[in-house]
């Protein structure tokens, strides 16, 4: 029972309470455990052998207990009696982005919905807008959200995969006489999504390896086990294939199971030319047209294949022959950016809006991660389901940045915020507010099925004020969960440009917001951007390497963030 396992069950009580319009309080103290324990950088397995489950942020002594239970015997008897009590469509119902407790309960109750696909039959013949309660718009949603639960039903957050990649190699470090292991595939080039998870190996006892592989605790099901190449369905249903080579191919196996399939042809192409052959286990002279009886020239390490073909070093998450190849020729590649760059925080959330943490906690451990400075950037007053603050409450907060000011040394807390803009691309706040603060941060966070005319103009005035720094996850997509919204993203790059204003990289592992390709597109234009985590709690703040990660992927170096700056040099923008 990990910590996905548990917070999986625990969001599931909660939308079941829902579903039985049970107590709101109870609702959000399930919802809360579960975004807690997503969130912990340690499995809680090992979490609970030495600290005290209730230590945990929003589990108190009746969630701990329920834990212990999960823990102890791999079920809870209160969750499996409650799933008896509600139809097991409506589970489906609610994977259905769109598609809350409140809908389900109303699409089964009303209209006797027992299939996703009797759902979906009955929105195209437009059944679903007959119901008193349903509009259209949310017909053509929940046609929508089935169809992006289609599409990702085969994918995972990267944001998902990667911890739970790491947490393999790790058990396998512990557990195998391994001399080399990486992570390869899609995940070592960070994208956004990941279908599955590759594992390269050097060991000189294969067979020792594919055991402890196959009996990981994560494993679901054994698909392939062989002496040097097996493959796992995890219990979230994600696949998993691991190799083990030889230490003289280590290298051209990793090239080879890391990059694209059209960077890999890309490689291939340049090494035809070169009379070279380059597969998995190395790089082969070609002789009368065949690679049989050719010399072994590279393998051994993935700078030794590049420069075999005449290129550099190609970092991981370029390999998507998206120019890098030519650039690479050229001796032109980027330097990117490194998390070691980053200096600080820009979007950040405490306890007096929609955080856990404390500003003084979140202050801290920013300071420990090695940062100069981080922005307490908490929700404007309208958005009220996130807890926004009043003017009155803002005044408050500042007061206390200033005392915890005072107390931290060698560090500064700035005074921020993210308004919201409105419908009509006002902010939350006035202009005298906002001018006492040190960083504005305007988002849209209500309106999403307007017009992409009526989005942009929102983002463009916004963006006029001159007191706006920052705009956040600019296109407002969920990753497997919403698509964003209508927005023409060059008039907005273009708009920053002009005024100034810069434009967030979100690393929160649902957003990701804005994209690799458009962030690329926003340096060429001369757009600064900002890596940011959109944090609320402690633990989220090291979700940068997320934000990074988006940078990496769309060419940024350091000087295109502005988080690379120094404390001193933000002061006196």
């Amino acid at each position: 029972m990990d910590n996905h396992k548990i917070s999986e069950i625990f969001e599931a009580i909660a939308d079941i309470l829902e579903f039985k319009q049970d107590n709101q309080f109870k609702i959000r103290a399930y919802r809360r455990a579960a975004a807690s324990i997503r969130a912990m950088s340690e499995d809680i397995n090992e979490f609970a052998k030495a600290n005290p489950l209730n230590s945990i942020p929003g589990i108190g002594k009746d969630l701990s207990e329920k834990i212990e239970e999960l823990l102890k015997t791999g079920a809870l008897k209160s969750y499996e009696e409650l799933k008896e009590s509600v139809p097991g469509i409506i589970f489906d119902m609610m994977r259905i982005p769109g598609v809350g407790p409140k809908t389900a309960k109303l699409l089964y109750d009303e209209l006797k919905i027992d299939s996703v696909e009797k759902l979906k039959k009955y929105a195209k013949e437009h059944k679903l807008s007959q119901l008193s309660h349903l509009k259209e718009k949310t017909e053509a949603n929940i046609l929508k959200g089935i169809e992006l639960l289609e599409k990702s039903s085969d994918s995972m957050l990267l944001g998902d995969a990667l911890p739970m990649a790491e947490g393999m190699v790790n058990y396998l470090k512990q557990k195998s006489p391994i001399s080399k292991i990486d992570i390869a595939g899609s995940a070592r080039r960070m994208k956004q999504t990941v279908k599955d998870i590759d594992i390269l190996v050097s060991s000189k006892k294969p067979q020792a390896v594919m055991h402890n592989f196959v009996n990981m605790p994560t494993t679901e099901r054994v698909l392939v086990r062989g002496d040097t190449k097996s493959s796992i369905l995890t219990r979230q249903g994600i696949q998993v294939d691991i190799r083990v080579v030889e230490p003289a191919s280590y290298g051209a196996a990793l090239v080879y199971f890391t990059g694209s399939k059209e960077h890999n042809v890309r490689l291939r192409e340049l090494a035809v030319k070169k009379k070279l052959k380059i597969n998995e286990y190395g790089v082969y002279s070609v002789k009368g047209g065949s690679a049989s009886g050719g010399k072994k020239i590279a393998g051994k390490t993935e700078e030794e294949v590049y420069a075999s073909v005449g290129l550099k070093y190609i970092e991981p998450e370029l390999r998507e022959d998206r120019g890098e190849i030519g650039a690479a020729l050229k001796n032109k590649l980027p330097k990117l950016i490194e998390i070691s760059d980053i200096r600080g925080d820009f979007h950040v959330h405490s306890n007096y809006s929609d955080g856990i943490n404390t500003i003084e906690e979140m202050a801290r451990f920013c300071k420990n991660l090695g940062y100069e400075y981080v922005v307490i950037s908490d929700h404007s007053k309208s958005l009220k389901v996130a807890g926004g603050l009043s003017e009155q409450d803002l005044i408050k907060k500042n007061r206390e940045i200033d005392a915890i000011n005072k107390k931290i040394k060698g560090f500064k807390v700035l005074k921020g915020v993210e308004v919201d803009i409105d419908s009509d691309g006002n902010l939350d706040y006035s202009d005298e507010v906002l001018k006492d603060l040190d960083v504005v941060l305007a988002a849209i966070h209500t309106g999403f099925k307007q017009s992409k005319e009526v989005i942009t103009k929102r983002i463009l005035r916004a963006m006029d004020n001159k007191h706006v720094d920052i705009i956040t996850h600019p296109t407002g997509r969920l990753l497997n969960a919403r698509e964003p919204y209508a927005v023409d993203m060059t008039a907005v790059l273009k708009h920053a440009k002009k005024t100034g204003t810069v434009i967030e990289i979100n690393g929160y592992p649902e957003r990701l917001d804005l994209d690799d390709i458009n962030s690329r597109i926003a340096s060429e234009m001369g757009v600064k951007i900002a890596l940011t985590t959109d944090s609320h709690r402690v633990e989220q703040l090291l979700n940068m390497r997320f934000a990074v990660s988006v940078a990496r992927r769309a060419w940024l170096t350091q000087k295109d963030v502005l988080n690379t700056l120094s404390l001193k040099q933000i002061c006196a923008i």
